[in-house]
């Protein structure tokens, strides 16, 4: 198959996530008056290949379930839509999940043993939520499959990205990465709304199928609130410098995105909140990640 549909079933532009990730990472590093440009490049290389195996992973679950043949799809949730198509065989997608993982292990591995083992527990837990979410994570309710997509794909990389960096440890970096997870937290939940009929039939329990979308738009709006709030405390509390508010600038898209996720039943709406959604995961990590340059720069 040409590579294009390979580069497409990767979802390309979802993949923007970690480069955020890494900026926000490496500019808490910097902060901190460390900079490693080698270092920096490899963890995002390996945070990439762990992100296309997050993804085509889970686009091979969702097909094998049946999810992907019932979902409404949106340019922002619902898969790539490669499987379903016939573009690429449900066995050459897993391998390529798989093998994108395998690649990223070297890296991880360097890491350990060139920075230390108390990497060791952020790689397991990362490895457990690649290969286990579909399969366990998803299906075990009480806001589990949200919490580890937080975690695995914003807390940890964040944390874990300043930890090689620095070679150590900072409880107040463990409180700035806080609101990475909560937006990626968020990121998922607001897209599990038009996939709830598709989702039941593979057996995921999601807030929107455990709650009902009413209240699962309450908690979205509840958790996106309270990232602003968490920052603004941070700030108080001298957890992270006062440049990070301006991360704050991306208020209006989160207003936006609260308002639209109460018409989840109009696809109309929901396809510009979840449009919004993104734009306030991606702009106010790179914002704090700008914050944390003008802080050690000024």
């Amino acid at each position: 198959m040409p590579f294009k549909t390979y580069l497409l079933e990767t979802r390309p532009q979802f993949l923007t996530l970690s480069l955020v990730l890494v900026i926000l990472g490496t500019s808490m590093a910097f902060f901190y008056g460390v900079f490693h440009p080698l270092h920096t490049l490899l963890v995002l290389i390996g945070l990439l290949l762990v992100h296309i195996a997050v993804n085509t992973l889970n686009d091979y679950f969702d097909y094998k379930s049946g999810i992907d043949l019932k979902t409404q799809r949106t340019p922002f949730s619902g898969g790539s839509g490669i499987l379903v198509a016939g573009e690429l065989s449900a066995k050459k997608v897993f391998w390529f999940g798989t093998i994108s993982f395998i690649l990223a292990v070297p890296i991880g591995v360097y890491f350990i043993f060139a920075v230390g083992w108390f990497l060791l527990p952020i790689f397991v837990i990362g490895t457990l939520f690649v290969f286990f979410y579909n399969t366990y994570f998803a299906k075990i309710g009480f806001g589990m499959p949200e919490f580890s997509a937080g975690l695995g794909m914003g807390t940890l990389p964040v944390l874990g990205i300043h930890m090689i960096l620095i070679q150590g440890f900072s409880s107040s970096a463990l409180y700035a990465t806080i609101p990475s997870g909560i937006l990626v937290c968020n990121l998922l939940l607001l897209n599990e709304f038009p996939d709830v009929e598709a989702d039941k039939i593979g057996n995921r329990k999601t807030l929107p199928i455990i709650l009902g979308r009413d209240k699962a738009a309450v908690v979205y709006s509840i958790l996106t609130l309270l990232v602003y709030v968490w920052i603004l405390v941070g700030v108080l509390l001298r957890f992270m410098p006062p440049f990070t508010m301006i991360s704050l600038l991306t208020l209006p898209f989160a207003f936006k995105a609260i308002s639209s996720s109460f018409d989840y039943a109009d696809t109309s709406k929901m396809i510009p909140a979840q449009g919004a959604n993104v734009m306030v995961v991606l702009l106010t990590q790179f914002l704090l990640g700008v914050g944390y340059i003008l802080a050690r720069a000024i």
